[in-house]
């Protein structure tokens, strides 16, 4: 009797829901497969610890996550417990009678979801053996220096190996979803295949190996797609092995998805098939909800910041704080497919015409991007230890100011001014004015960084000659590491840091999705992104005048970089121009658009792929109705005809 799953959609406290009454998921077991389960090294560690709780809720006991083994995830992020599932059970019995270490546990995120590790490190002796395997399998040979690739067909092997003792542990019964991410999880998934294990196979690309690789050589990526000969190209950089891993997973999956449209197009020109399903990434909403406190938060927030500021330029602290700016870029260190190379070019003309219209705001701009340093320079903690001497300085005088004060009224006398300050508190208060007088311009980096003279940004900043002098209406300050409460200069967590900036400017190149600006989306701050980003497609899929709704997209895909970088410095500009009570307005409709990146929303395009799996790799038990993919009609943001945002500046220029 076959099983017919309904895609009928209905709402639920306005968001789309799923009518999931038709599919018994007790038959059924879910296993995800990726290199960054409990191991933060990408976004993928944030797309699959974000949908666990929503994948949770639809699956329950029969959803498990795979991932490596590292001692120091398993201690901070897994507590240890027995599998509920007896064949499970069984199947890491078996494999450690073999000498394989497998861990399992429940995953310390919201849903707790059920893990199962592997350690890599002792199945090692294996690897020749499971060399000569996958050769047979695929005819893709690893080379024995490149560890990546060694680790991720150990991981593959030992992946295959679990679910081929699971299904004849299970019989046929419940069935089986292997949904596995990137190239790294890439052999499982061929293995799988090859060994003609009963598992319906899900393969999700969240970036082409390549694709990555030829947009950081500064190629006319998006032009040429359909021109290069790309055996030659993955030759050329070494990488053509990994390259054969990925598209060979591709074609052995039964469903192939990509994480937005700009990345199905890419993978269809660079892996030679066109992607089933699109999978749009989402996010926790309730981890960033503040209702209507997300105004306040931004006040507090920058409060912080602002501090750091005051430290940072001391010296050079002529300018108002209160009519500053806070933009800031944040990812990986890749100077062109981050954008980093336009923002900078584009900060140097924002520059020049705030200084020509001599307006009075001043552009603070952080550069949060992890890069090779040798700790904090001693400048920059000069400058927070001296913010905190005027500080207690400043206590200090006031405590005996104030009691002075008090008791002049008490008395009845209006106060001597003469006579409340005296010689020593003048003294102290010209000692205090004296420190904080510098010979140097404010430094533009936070850390000694190893590579100084060959390092992208910083090499750029020479260039435009942004070195945050007194005349700059734009300064600049490259945080070469990752944000931490625990910090001394900067004590603020990323998600804290955001709530505090103004603007997020993300003009990337290549960004198969871009969490950075969903993440500014959903806690209410305006973002830059482009057409050349899942996230800026997506935006403008669904809102009809995105910048509106404080989602700038710059043109990256149909227009000359010169062209581009005009239209980013006009969007900053005219952000710039913006008054206090505009921008306020803006944050407030930037946070509605929070619903659209849920996951009860986007989930949906998870359970589309998975359905299609089934019928494929079962036809005689599932069908599915309809076969089109899930539409996103209904969930639109309208065009807004009410209180402009921006003074007349064209955007086109």
């Amino acid at each position: 009797m076959p099983l017919v799953r309904s895609l009928s959609v209905t709402s639920l406290n306005g968001l789309p829901q799923w009518e999931d009454e038709d599919l018994p998921v007790e038959d059924l077991l879910l296993f995800e497969v990726a290199w960054e389960v409990t191991n933060k090294v990408g976004g993928i560690y944030t797309v699959i610890q974000t949908k666990a709780k929503i994948t949770l809720d639809e699956w329950g006991e029969n959803y498990f996550l795979i991932g490596p083994y590292f001692e120091h995830n398993m201690k901070t992020q897994v507590e240890v417990c027995e599998p509920p599932s007896t064949a499970v059970k069984k199947a890491m019995e078996t494999m450690r009678g073999n000498g394989c270490q497998v861990h399992f546990g429940r995953w310390l995120i919201e849903g707790s979801p059920y893990v199962v590790l592997f350690d890599i490190g002792s199945a090692a002796w294996n690897l020749e053996k499971w060399k000569g395997e996958f050769w047979d399998a695929s005819h893709i040979g690893i080379p024995y220096h490149d560890r990546e690739a060694n680790d991720s067909l150990i991981f593959g092997s030992l992946t295959a190996w679990f679910l081929k003792e699971l299904t004849d542990q299970l019989e046929d019964k419940p069935n089986i979803i292997a949904h596995f991410h990137e190239w790294q999880a890439g052999p499982g998934l061929i293995l799988c295949r090859f060994r003609k294990i009963p598992v319906a196979t899900i393969f999700t690309t969240h970036a082409t190996l390549l694709g990555r690789y030829l947009c950081a050589a500064s190629l006319d990526f998006y032009n040429h797609l359909d021109q290069f000969d790309i055996d030659k190209e993955a030759g050329e950089r070494q990488i053509y092995h990994r390259y054969c891993m990925e598209r060979a997973s591709v074609h052995c999956a039964h469903v192939f998805t990509t994480v937005s449209q700009i990345t199905a197009i890419e993978a269809e020109h660079m892996l030679k098939r066109a992607a089933d399903v699109i999978t749009p990434n989402g996010l926790n909403i309730k981890k960033f909800s503040a209702m209507h406190e997300f105004q306040n938060l931004h006040a507090t927030c920058k409060a912080k910041i602002q501090e750091f500021v005051r430290g940072h330029f001391y010296g050079h602290l002529d300018f108002n704080l209160e009519r500053t700016l806070f933009f800031f870029i944040a990812g990986r260190y890749e100077f062109s497919n981050k954008g980093a190379d336009m923002f900078l070019e584009a900060l140097s003309r924002l520059n020049f015409l705030l200084r020509v219209h001599r307006s009075d705001v001043t552009v603070v701009v952080f550069f949060i991007m992890p890069a090779s340093t040798n700790n904090f320079n001693v400048e920059t903690l000069k400058g927070q230890a001296v913010r905190k001497q005027l500080w207690d300085t400043a206590h200090s005088v006031k405590e005996k100011f104030g009691k002075k004060l008090y008791e002049a009224l008490l008395r009845g006398e209006i106060p001597d001014m003469n006579k409340i300050i005296d010689r020593d508190d003048l003294t102290i208060i010209k000692r205090a004015i004296y420190s904080t007088q510098r010979q140097s311009l404010p430094p533009v980096t936070t850390h000694n960084m190893i590579d100084d003279s060959t390092d992208p940004i910083l090499s750029t900043i020479r260039r435009i000659g942004l070195f945050n002098n007194r005349t700059d209406r734009v300064k600049i300050i490259l945080h070469p590491e990752f944000l931490s409460s625990t910090s001394p200069l900067l004590p603020m967590d990323y998600d804290e840091f955001v709530r505090g900036c103004h603007l997020g400017v993300f003009p990337s190149y290549y960004e198969p999705w871009g969490y950075t600006p969903a993440e500014c989306t959903v806690m209410g701050i305006p973002s830059v992104t482009t057409n050349l980003s899942g996230f800026g497609c997506f935006m403008q899929e669904h809102v009809a005048d995105p910048a509106a709704y404080g989602i700038y997209i710059v043109d990256r895909r149909f227009r000359s970089p010169d062209e581009s970088c005009n239209q980013l410095t006009q969007f900053l500009y005219g952000f710039c121009q913006q008054s206090r009570r505009q921008r306020i307005v803006q944050r407030n409709r930037t946070e509605r658009l929070s619903d659209l990146l849920d996951w009860r929303y986007l989930g949906r395009y998870y359970m589309h792929a998975r359905h299609l799996a089934l019928r494929r790799t079962f036809p005689e038990k599932f069908e599915m109705e309809p076969n089109a993919p899930p539409k996103t009609e209904g969930f639109r943001y309208p065009r807004l005809h009410r209180y402009p945002l921006h003074p007349p500046v064209s955007q086109q220029q």
